[in-house]
This record gives C-alpha cells, structure tokens and sequence, in this order.
C-alpha cells in the first residue's frame, strides 16, 4: 500500500510541475510527509525536485529574468540558515500543520487574485522565505508562486526564474540538510526508484497540458492543492 501511495504522489506531482512549474514540492511533500520521516521526506523532496529542475532548465533558459534571480538568491542566503534552525528545532506535528496552512492560505489568495507591486527589496523578501521554507520543510514555491502572480508576471518568466532558481535552492538546501541534519540509505533508495516515475510524470504532464484547456487545469489544480492543505492539517489534528 505505501509504494502503491508512493508512485502515485510522484507521479501526479511530476505532472503538476510540468504544467505549473511550481507543483511538485507543494504536492509531494505533504503526503511524503505521511510515509516518511521528516527528515527522509524533505530530502527526497529535494533531490526529485533537483533532477526535475535539471532536466527542464534547457527548454526554459531563455525565459530567466536573471536581475530578478540575482536578488531571490541574495536573499535566500540570508534564509536558508533560518530554515535549518527551525526544522532542527520544530516537531513533526507543527510541521505538518505549518505546511498544511502555508497550503490552504497561499491557494485561497491565489483564487483571490493576490496583487502587489514587485520592487527590489521585494525581490529579495521573497528570496529569503523562500530559502527558509526551503531548508525547514523542501517547499521553496510558495512565496515565488503567491509573489509572481500577484505582479502579474507572464506565465514563461515565472516559470524560467523559478526553476532557475529551484536550481540554485534545491542543491544548497540537500547539502544543509546532509550536513547538519543527515541521510541515510532509505533517502537514497526511494528517490533512485522515484526517477523513473518522474520523467514518467513530466512526460504524460506534458501530453496532459496539450490537451486541456489552461483555465480548466487551472481549476484541478486549485482543487488538488486545497485537498492536500487539509488532508494535512486533518492528519496533524489527529482526525485522520
């Protein structure tokens, strides 16, 4: 039952990132979340999330805002050990609920249309959450996802900076967490097995975002998204 759960979490959260290119860590960690330990989780969420943003950085170079990227990096150094600190310092429960709400509030306000200006320091703000949500529980997309469109980037800059910068995120965040967390053998094999299944995902997401309206997936993947959120905080209250 639990590999039957783990190849369709990786599976639809692959196909979630080659439509959004934001999907994969919103929806893989939380269920991740439900079969491994945090720490196994969150690292296996990391390497998948690394070999996706290598195999799809190609197609999407031309479409990085590299000023912008500069700054998300800034400020995510800044970030990044705060992360750490807290996911050191946190128990599962909280983090499940933490990951459950950031879920449930970032999809409502993206229903809402969200709207803020983008300006330098912004840029940098973001940067820095992102990097701290990065190395507490593997999920940089929130803060990038809710910020891009509340300024109404065009749908193929937010997607080449993100992925750029998933790319910078997810390399640093792995060796942190190998670093001062640990590893071990399960992290390793599970996400060895996981790679096939991705490109497996990024492929049928690929046919799927062809044949589906834009606005339809649009709503799939609000519905997905809430569903996880509480699916979660139900998991973590000690309901489920």
């Amino acid at each position: 039952m639990d590999a039957l759960l783990f190849i369709i979490i990786i599976l639809v959260a692959s196909i979630l990132q080659t439509s959004t290119g934001f999907g994969f860590s919103i929806l893989a960690t939380p269920f991740l979340l439900l079969l491994f330990e945090p720490a196994e989780a969150i690292q296996i969420n990391l390497i998948l999330s690394l070999i996706i943003s290598i195999a799809l950085i190609m197609k999407i170079r031309k479409d990085i805002d590299f000023e912008i990227l500069k700054r998300f990096i800034v400020g995510s150094i800044i970030g990044l050990p705060i992360g750490t600190s807290t996911f050191l310092l946190i128990n599962i429960d909280r983090l499940k609920l933490g990951v459950s709400l950031i879920i449930i509030v970032l999809t409502i306000m993206l229903i809402l249309q969200f709207r803020v200006n983008q300006n330098k320091k912004r840029d940098v703000l973001v940067g820095g959450l992102s990097g701290s949500l990065t190395t507490s529980i593997g999920m940089p997309g929130p803060p990038l996802l809710l910020y891009f469109s509340g300024t109404d980037t065009q749908k193929a800059k937010l997607r080449g900076t993100t992925l750029a910068f998933y790319l910078f995120i997810y390399f640093v965040s792995l060796i942190i967490q190998v670093v001062f967390v640990g590893t071990n053998q399960t992290i390793w094999v599970s996400s060895a097995w996981a790679i096939p299944l991705v490109f497996i995902g990024l492929y049928l997401g690929q046919l799927l975002f062809k044949m589906i309206n834009q606005s339809v997936f649009r709503v799939i993947t609000y519905i997905i998204l809430l569903f996880t959120g509480f699916y979660l905080l139900m998991e973590s209250a000690g309901f489920l």
